[in-house]
C-alpha cells in the first residue's frame, strides 16, 4: 500500500478534518523509521483541536505497518504520582518486551517507592532530574527498562506515545531522556501531544528530541469556515445544510471538540420544518464541552476563565494579576491558551460559555469575586457603568464605601444611553445600601422616575414618602415637576396641585433654563389635567414667551395644544407642533411634550402627519425599550385610526397598548386606551368587548383629566348604538359640562353637541337635538374640517328636508378630505335618502355603494347590515353591499390579498409581495368574491385610499 493510499484510509477511518499535511508527514516520520534511525515529533495546539485524534489515527497507521505501540496519556491529577507514564507505557507489554515476570517487579518497584526523591529537588513535575535523587535501585530498574525497549526496538519499529506530556510526572520524563539518550541510533519514534497552557512544558525533553534525526514540530491550527463546514457535514449528512458554518466558526472558534458539541446541541433541538431559517444553537452541549476544555488544563486555567467570565471585557494581564494573585506572565500564557483552544474572541468569552463558567463558581465565590473585581477596577479609574455592573452581582457591595456613588453615577450614564433597565437596577441597588435619610430621599426621587418609565405602579408607592419630603424640605424642589406628573397620573390631585405650587420657589427667575422648564411643565400639565392645573398665564390668544422659555421646543409645543384646545386649529399652531418635533429627541425630558405635539396634527385633521410622527416616534420607543413610552405612543396612534374610520387597527393599538403597561399602572390615564377600546369595538359590532371594557375598574379621578373627556365619548356612544338613548345623553351632557369649564369647547377635540344631537333625536326632541347641532356649526366656523362635516350631518339630521341636500353634499366633500371613511360612509348613506326623496335613484345608489364600501373596508359591521338590508328606496338590494358580511368577515390573508387585488396588482404580482403562490392567490380570491357578492376585481372594495378615492 503506497503512503498516499495508507494516509486516505486513516484519513477516512478517523474523520480528519483539515489535518492531511499533519498527518502526511507523521507518515512519512514512521516510514523513514528504519535500522540504525529514529524519528521524534511534537504535535502542539490548543484544548480540543484535534492532538488526541490525529495521535490516534498515526498509532494505528504504525500497527498495520508492525511497530509496536507503546502509549501513555498525561495527568494533571497524576503529576505527582512517580512514574504513572511509565506504566502506561509498559503495561501490558511486558510479554512483547521478553521480560514479562521481571518488568512487572520493576514497575511495581518504581511506582511504589515514594522515597526516590531527597526532597531537594522534589518540586512535582520539574526538570533537572540527576541520578543523585534516585536510589541505586530505582536508577538501576529504570534503566533495565530502557534496555528493554531498546531490545525490543532490535525486532522491530518501536512507536512511543504520549499524550498531554505538559502533565508527565517527573520520574516518568526523567526515564524518558535516558532512553532518548541511549538510543540515539535505534528504530524508535517518540510522538507526544503538549497543549500551550500557563507555562513552558518541560524544555529538556524538547531538546532532547530536537537532537533526533527527523525531528520534526506539527502545530494544529483551528479548523477555516470550510473545515468546520466539512465536520458538521461528515456530522450531519444531509441535515448539515440547517447549520451554518460561518457562526459556528465565530462561536467555537474552529476547535472541533467545540464544533461537534453545537452539532449536538443542533440534534437535541429537535428537526426544524422544511422551510425554517438555517440557525446555529448554542446549548447544554457547548456549554459542557467549554468547561471540559477548561478543566484540561491546569487549575489556574480555570481560575483564569472565571475572572474573565466576571470581568466580561477584554482587560489587561496586570488586573487579571491582582485580581488572581498570579504573575503576569502566567495570565498572558493561561488567556493565550484559551484564545487557541476557541474560547476567548476580542478577550471575551461566549454568553453561554460565560454562562456556564460562572455557575462553576459556588454563589459566595462568584459574589466575592465580583465585589473583588469591582474594587479593582473603581481603584483603576474604570467607567462607573462598569463598576456598577460588577456590584450588582454582588451581595458585599454594602461593605464599599464608594458604591453608592458609582451606582447612582452609572444610573445616570445608562438613563443617557436609554438602558433603562439598567439604570433602574442601579437606583435600586444604591437604594439599599444608602443609610442617609437625606440622600435617600434624593435617591428615591431617581429611581421612581426610572420605575415610572417602566411600569407607573412600580412607582406609585413611593409618592406618599416623596410628597411629604417635599413639603417637609428634604426634596430638593428640582424634583417637584416629575413628582407632581407622577402624582397627577396616579389622580392623587391635592398633593399634585402642593408640588405645582412650588414650581417657582427656590430657583431664581434670572435663570432662563428654570423659567422654561418651568413654563413647558405648567403647560403640558394644565392641557392633561385642566382641573387641577391652571395655565402659566392668562391669555386671551396664542401663547408667546420672551427669554430662554420662547425658544423651548417643549414650551412651542405644549403651547400649541393649549391654543387648540382652547381657540381651535389653526395654520400657525400645526407649525408649530412640527418645528418643535423636528427639534426634539426622544428623552425622558421630551416625551410628553411630543405627545402634546402630535396631538395638535390629530386635532387640526392632519391625520397623515399624525401617523408619520406617531409612527416614527414609536418606534424610537421601542428602540429605546420604554414600555410606557410604546404604550402611550400606541394609545395616541389608536385615537388617530378612530379619526381615520379604522376601528380595527385602533382595537389592535390599544390592545397593544395595554399589553405593554397594564391597566392597572395606567392611573387615570387608563380613560384614553379603554375610550379607544370601546369606540373601536362598538364600531365593529363587538358590543359584549366593549361592555366588557366599559366595566374594567377606573380611578375616581379619571374625569379630571382630558382623557375622561374621550371615555365619556366613548361610553355615550355605546349607550347609543344599544339603544340606551338617556344613557348617552347623560355621558355627551357631562363631557361638554366639563369642557366648557376648563375652557377646552371645541369640537375638534370632541364634538359632544352633534353626539347629544344624535341621541335627542333618538328619543324624539328634535328642537334641543336642532339647538346643539346649530351651536355646534356655529362653534366650528366656515374653514373646512372633519368638525364642521359632522356638524352639518347633525343638523341636517335634525332640518328641514328642503335644505338636508346642501348640507349633505358640503358634509360629504368635508369628510372626504380628512379621511374619516366612517364619518363619510355615514354622511354618504344619509346623503343617498335624501338623494332618493328628491328624485335622484340613480345618483343615490351610487352614493349608497360607496358608503357601503367604505364601511365594509372599515369591519363597521352594524353600519354595513344597516345599508346592505334596504337601498335607499326601502327595497332589498343585495347588490349595494359588495356582501353582506363585508372585508370584515375576511380572513387576514384573504384580506391581504383583496386589498393588492382592489389596486390593480395581477395574481403574480400578489404573490410575490406576498410570498405565496399564485394557486394560492386564486384561492383566496375566489373565497372574497363569494364572500362580498362581487364578480369581478373592479367591484372590490379600494382599502384605506377609498375615502378619498386615491389609488
Amino acid at each position: 500500500m503506497t503512503r498516499a493510499s495508507r494516509r486516505k484510509r486513516v484519513e477516512r477511518d478517523m474523520r480528519l478534518v483539515e489535518r492531511a499535511a499533519e498527518l502526511t508527514e507523521l507518515m512519512r516520520l514512521l516510514e523513514e523509521c528504519a535500522p540504525g534511525r529514529g524519528g521524534a515529533a511534537v504535535v502542539s495546539g490548543g484544548i480540543g483541536c484535534g492532538k488526541t485524534e490525529l495521535l490516534s489515527a498515526v498509532r494505528d497507521a504504525a500497527v498495520h505497518q508492525g511497530f509496536l505501540v507503546l502509549s501513555a496519556v498525561g495527568s494533571w491529577a497524576e503529576r505527582e504520582s512517580p512514574g504513572s507514564v511509565v506504566f502506561q507505557l509498559l503495561r501490558g507489554a511486558e510479554g512483547t518486551l521478553g521480560a514479562h515476570e521481571e518488568l512487572a517487579v520493576l514497575l511495581d518497584r518504581v511506582t511504589r517507592r515514594s522515597e526516590y526523591l531527597t526532597g531537594e529537588e522534589g518540586d512535582g513535575p520539574a526538570a533537572g532530574f540527576g541520578q543523585r535523587t534516585l536510589d541505586a535501585a530505582t536508577t538501576q530498574a529504570l534503566h533495565r527498562l530502557c534496555l528493554a525497549v531498546i531490545g525490543a526496538a532490535a525486532h522491530r519499529p518501536v512507536l512511543l506515545c504520549v499524550d498531554d506530556v505538559q502533565f508527565t510526572d517527573s520520574l516518568s520524563l526523567y526515564w524518558l531522556l535516558r532512553l532518548l539518550r541511549r538510543a540515539p541510533a535505534v528504530p524508535i519514534v517518540v510522538l507526544v501531544a503538549e497543549c500551550t497552557l500557563s507555562r513552558p512544558a518541560h524544555p529538556q525533553l524538547h531538546a532532547e528530541l530536537l537532537s533526533r534525526s527527523g525531528y520534526r514540530r506539527i502545530p494544529l491550527a483551528r479548523l477555516s469556515v470550510r473545515g468546520v463546514a466539512e465536520l458538521i457535514a461528515d456530522q450531519l449528512g444531509a441535515l448539515a445544510q440547517r447549520v451554518p458554518a460561518s457562526d459556528c466558526h465565530a462561536v467555537s472558534g474552529g476547535n472541533p471538540l467545540l464544533v461537534r458539541a453545537l452539532v449536538e446541541d443542533h440534534r437535541r433541538a429537535g428537526e426544524p420544518g422544511a422551510r425554517a431559517v438555517p440557525r446555529l444553537v448554542v446549548g447544554d452541549a457547548y456549554a459542557e464541552a467549554v468547561l471540559s476544555c477548561i478543566h484540561r488544563g491546569r487549575p489556574v486555567l480555570l481560575r483564569l476563565a472565571q475572572a474573565l467570565a466576571v470581568l466580561d471585557a477584554d482587560v489587561e494581564p496586570s488586573l487579571l494579576s491582582r485580581l488572581l494573585g498570579e504573575d503576569e506572565a502566567t495570565m498572558c500564557r493561561g488567556t493565550s491558551a484559551l484564545e487557541a483552544a476557541g474560547l476567548l474572541g476580542s478577550g471575551r468569552l461566549h454568553p453561554v460559555a460565560r454562562t456556564a463558567v460562572l455557575e462553576s463558581l459556588a454563589p459566595r465565590q462568584r459574589s466575592a469575586l465580583h465585589a473583588r473585581s469591582a474594587e479593582l477596577l473603581y481603584r483603576d479609574g474604570a467607567p462607573a457603568t462598569t463598576v456598577a455592573r460588577l456590584l450588582l452581582a454582588s451581595d458585599d457591595r454594602g461593605r464599599s464605601p464608594w458604591a453608592k456613588e458609582v451606582l447612582c453615577d452609572a444610573a445616570e450614564r445608562h438613563l443617557a444611553g436609554h438602558r433603562l433597565s439598567d439604570a433602574h437596577a442601579c437606583l435600586e441597588a444604591a437604594l439599599r445600601i444608602c443609610g442617609d435619610d437625606q440622600d435617600r430621599v434624593g435617591i428615591k426621587a431617581l429611581f421612581t422616575g426610572t420605575a415610572w418609565m417602566l411600569n407607573p405602579s412600580i412607582s406609585a408607592r413611593h409618592l406618599g414618602e416623596l410628597a411629604t419630603a417635599l413639603r417637609d424640605g428634604r426634596l430638593p424642589d428640582r424634583h417637584a415637576l416629575p413628582l407632581a406628573k407622577f402624582l397627577l397620573w396616579h389622580g392623587r390631585f391635592d398633593e399634585a396641585v402642593e408640588a405645582v405650587e412650588r414650581l417657582g420657589e427656590g430657583r431664581p427667575e434670572c435663570d432662563p433654563a428654570a423659567v422654561a422648564e418651568i413654563r413647558a411643565t405648567r403647560e403640558l400639565l394644565a392641557t392633561t389635567y385642566p382641573d387641577a392645573v391652571r395655565p402659566p398665564d392668562a391669555r386671551p390668544g396664542r401663547s408667546r414667551h420672551i427669554g430662554r422659555a420662547q425658544d423651548d421646543p417643549r414650551v412651542l409645543g405644549a403651547a400649541a395644544l393649549a391654543h387648540v384646545l382652547a381657540h381651535g386649529p389653526d395654520d400657525d399652531a400645526v407649525a408649530d407642533a412640527e418645528a418643535a418635533m423636528r427639534t426634539m429627541r426622544l428623552s425622558k425630558s421630551t416625551q410628553e411634550w411630543i405627545v402634546c405635539a402630535v396631538s395638535v396634527l390629530e386635532f387640526s385633521d392632519r391625520l397623515d402627519a399624525a401617523v408619520a410622527w406617531c409612527d416614527h416616534w414609536l418606534e424610537q420607543a421601542r428602540t429605546r425599550r420604554v414600555p410606557l413610552w410604546e404604550a402611550e405612543f400606541a394609545s395616541l396612534r389608536a385615537r388617530v385610526a378612530l379619526r381615520q374610520g379604522d376601528p380595527p387597527l385602533a382595537r389592535r393599538l390599544a390592545q397593544a397598548a395595554l399589553a405593554r403597561v397594564p391597566a392597572e399602572s395606567w392611573g387615570v390615564c387608563i380613560a384614553g386606551p379603554l375610550a379607544n377600546l370601546v369606540q373601536a369595538a362598538t364600531r365593529t359590532g363587538d358590543h359584549d368587548a366593549a361592555s366588557d371594557y366599559l366595566e374594567v375598574p377606573v380611578p375616581a379621578g379619571l374625569f379630571r383629566s382630558r382623557f375622561g373627556l374621550y371615555f365619556l365619548q366613548a361610553r355615550g356612544r355605546f349607550h347609543l348604538q344599544t339603544g340606551r338613548p338617556y344613557a348617552a345623553l347623560d355621558d355627551f351632557t357631562a363631557c361638554g359640562d366639563l369642557m366648557r369649564s376648563w375652557g377646552f369647547d371645541q369640537p375638534t377635540l370632541v364634538p359632544w353637541r352633534s353626539e347629544a344631537a344624535h341621541a335627542h333625536l333618538a328619543v324624539g326632541d328634535v328642537e334641543r337635538a336642532r339647538v346643539l347641532a346649530g351651536r355646534e356649526l356655529d362653534l366650528v366656523g366656515r374653514q373646512p374640517s372633519r368638525a364642521r362635516g359632522i356638524a352639518l350631518r347633525a343638523v341636517a339630521a335634525c332640518g328641514p328636508d328642503e335644505g338636508r341636500l346642501a348640507l349633505l353634499t358640503e358634509a360629504v366633500t368635508l369628510l372626504r378630505g380628512c379621511g374619516d371613511r366612517l364619518e363619510l360612509a355615514s354622511a354618504l348613506a344619509d346623503l343617498a335618502r335624501v338623494r332618493v326623496a328628491a328624485g335622484q335613484q340613480e345618483q343615490a345608489r351610487q352614493d349608497l355603494r360607496s358608503a357601503v364600501r367604505l364601511a365594509t373596508a372599515a369591519g363597521a359591521l352594524p353600519l354595513v347590515r344597516t345599508l346592505t338590508a334596504r337601498d335607499a328606496t326601502g327595497r332589498e338590494d343585495a347588490s349595494a353591499a359588495s356582501g353582506p358580511a363585508g372585508l370584515a368577515l375576511l380572513s387576514d390573508a384573504e384580506r391581504r390579498v383583496a386589498d393588492l387585488a382592489a389596486r390593480g396588482h395581477t395574481n403574480r404580482e400578489i404573490a410575490g409581495r406576498l410570498a405565496v403562490t399564485p394557486s394560492t392567490v386564486e384561492q383566496h380570491l375566489t373565497r372574497v368574491f363569494r364572500k362580498l357578492g362581487v364578480r369581478t376585481r373592479q367591484e372590490l372594495p379600494v382599502p384605506d385610499a377609498a375615502a378619498s378615492g386615491a389609488d
